[in-house]
């Protein structure tokens, strides 16, 4: 065809001025751009809504590698989509978590898209660690052929936010990686800024990485469409039993939940996570309206929904957590010079000390507002973010079922009663029979063992037994042979002790093979379970030596780090090995994935 000729009649269905768009614009397009085209038209007439139908690219399709590093799962599950995105669009592109990543190999990638989150202070999650401390270190290669994007996940509640998504952003530029599209820092609510990150990010790439490619296009499938229960379409789940696990006279108080899952499609593994979103407690959200004299009936518009104010307060926005971005946007509001006293760099020690405790309807009261609005106390809060719960039951055992061990927080702080948005939203604001939106989070590397045969070693005091519950029940289930190991902690015997009745069963019928409990107030000395771990060195470091697996779950400030140590410890003594060894052993087992954690 010579692009001189025209190529659509005059005698077109179509208007003067169409046909002359068309006849310049058509010639213009290669192959490919024709066929996809073809697909797209047909895709519209099928009722696509527009969308191209798959292609099977034939021409050399361009690399692309999504390295992410994850703590609860969220950077791997947003790695996987867009690796599905990119296959769309043409790339060859492949998910990698950093655990699995040799530094040298790096050099060798061309087309690179950074998912990361941020843990705790700043810190990296678990499994980057090590590549983290390399990849900043002289060890990194030089990336002068590279091209990258960076998507960092975090909490703007936490004083480092996003730091690991600066940090690799910063260090990729530095070893001469080139920049496509601009790093993007995502808050707990991150949908909308990763799907912007995502479009950008892969449009950026495919204009100077995508070939022309010849395409063979498929006829679009005929769909049904159904409900899929997801993130962004959580599933209304009954709440179907709770049971309270301490005994009375505790000072505890941990609650087991059975939520239904028949009908919603969602499916889970012993060692995912559950994400509830819970709703916030009313005596909260009158405070805050108390302190504003705002009308709880004011309509409202968050994210082109309407609610009243009260809607908005109870299950869309976040009303206690205060940071650093919440305060600065009300002191646009208030201006108020003390705060913004506060908020001068200078003074960040006065601030980490005001924010310790503290909850946004403190900040209202301590720096009232002359006027505000509904709309503007609204603009100041984030969205109200799910909270997630290791999954305390195996499917296997449970099945169109999905259990909680949740342990219910509340608390005194600078003279007022504090309660935790959803423990006690669990606890007492949902009846049995009630609904609750739920999703899966899954969390592919805090499993069982492959080998049913393997040994495994579990570590989970206070509701950190909940993942070691599902996977007693998993191992059950598929009569695994393996040796199993579970140390226990909390503080009192006769009413702290959670499962009591399962863990003596399973003990008693040989599925549990050794129980080792510790209970840190029912003596003088305190008893924790780093302790038990040490009384037991010689038989732990034999179970190692054997294959073991060695799981901790639980509180990530302390806990998690007197085990880590006593682990340490345990290797160095009855390996008769040096400090320097012991570590490279223990190195060696988060390489093998049999020393996992789930900290929080």
């Amino acid at each position: 065809m010579s692009k001189t000729d025209p190529v659509v009649p005059n005698t077109a269905p179509l208007a003067p001025d169409q046909v002359q768009w068309l006849n310049n614009f058509l010639p213009a397009l290669q192959p490919d751009q024709l066929i996809w085209l073809e697909g797209f038209i047909s895709g519209l007439r099928a009722g696509q809504g527009g969308a191209a139908p798959a292609a099977t690219v034939t021409a050399a399709a361009p690399s692309l590698t999504v390295l992410y590093g994850t703590e609860s799962g969220n950077s791997e599950s947003l790695a996987d989509q867009t690796v599905k995105a990119a296959n769309a669009n043409g790339f060859k592109a492949k998910a990698v978590n950093m655990s699995d990543l040799k530094l040298t190999k790096l050099k060798d990638i061309e087309n690179l898209l950074v998912i990361v989150s941020t843990w705790g202070e700043g810190d990296p999650p678990e499994s980057a660690t090590d590549f983290y401390a390399d990849f900043m270190s002289d060890k990194a290669p030089k990336l002068e052929n590279t091209r990258f994007s960076v998507l960092g996940l975090g909490d703007t509640s936490y004083e480092h936010f996003c730091k690991m998504g600066k940090d690799f952003d910063a260090r990729l530029e530095a070893l001469g990686a080139k920049r496509i599209y601009d790093r993007v820092d995502c808050d707990v609510d991150y949908d909308d800024a990763y799907a912007a990150w995502q479009k950008g990010a892969l449009a950026a790439l495919e204009a100077v990485a995508r070939p022309a490619a010849t395409a063979t296009t498929a006829a679009p499938a005929a769909t049904t469409a159904t409900v899929k229960y997801s993130r962004k379409n959580p599933f209304p789940s009954e709440l179907k039993e709770r049971v309270m696990l301490n005994g009375r006279g505790s000072a505890k108080e941990t609650i087991h939940l059975e939520f239904e899952l028949e009908g919603s499609g969602l499916e889970y593994e012993a060692g995912d996570a559950l994400a509830v979103i819970p709703h916030n407690a009313e005596d909260v959200v009158n405070d805050i309206m108390a302190a504003t004299k705002l009308d709880a009936d004011s309509p409202v518009l968050i994210k082109e929904q309407d609610y009243t104010l009260r809607e908005a307060l109870t299950s869309q926005l976040d009303v206690t957590a205060i940071s650093l971005p919440v305060l600065k946007r009300y002191n646009e509001i208030a201006k108020d010079a003390k705060l913004a006293a506060m908020l001068d760099p200078e003074n960040k020690a006065q601030l980490q000390d005001y924010l310790y405790g503290r909850e946004i309807i403190d900040v209202l009261n301590d720096f009232p507002a002359k006027e505000i609005t509904a709309d503007a106390l609204v603009g100041i809060m984030r969205k109200l973010p799910p909270r997630l719960y290791s999954i305390a039951s195996s499917p296997k055992a449970h099945p169109g079922e999905v259990h909680l061990t949740v342990g219910v927080v509340r608390y005194d702080a600078h003279g007022r009663n504090r309660k935790g948005v959803c423990s006690t939203y669990l606890a007492e604001r949902i009846e049995e029979g009630g609904k609750a939106e739920i999703f899966v989070t899954p969390n592919k590397h805090f499993k069982v063992p492959a080998n049913p045969d393997a040994p495994m070693i579990m570590v989970g005091p206070g509701t950190g037994i909940a993942p070691f519950r599902a996977f007693v029940e998993e191992r059950k289930a598929i009569d695994a042979k393996g040796k199993n190991w579970l140390f226990f902690g909390d503080q009192h015997y006769l009413t702290d002790f959670l499962y009591q009745t399962e863990w003596q069963d399973y003990l008693a019928d040989g599925i549990l093979t050794k129980l080792d409990v510790a209970f840190s107030r029912d003596q003088a000395k305190k008893v924790y379970v780093q302790d038990r771990m040490r009384e037991n060195a010689k038989e732990l470091y034999t179970w190692l030596q054997e294959g073991a697996s060695f799981y901790v779950c639980g509180d990530a400030s302390r806990m998690a780090t007197d085990v880590d140590t006593a682990l340490h410890d345990i290797v160095q003594a009855e390996g008769g090995m040096s400090a320097e060894e012991a570590a490279a052993y223990v190195k060696q087992l988060k390489t093998d994935k049999r020393y996992l954690r789930d900290v929080y």
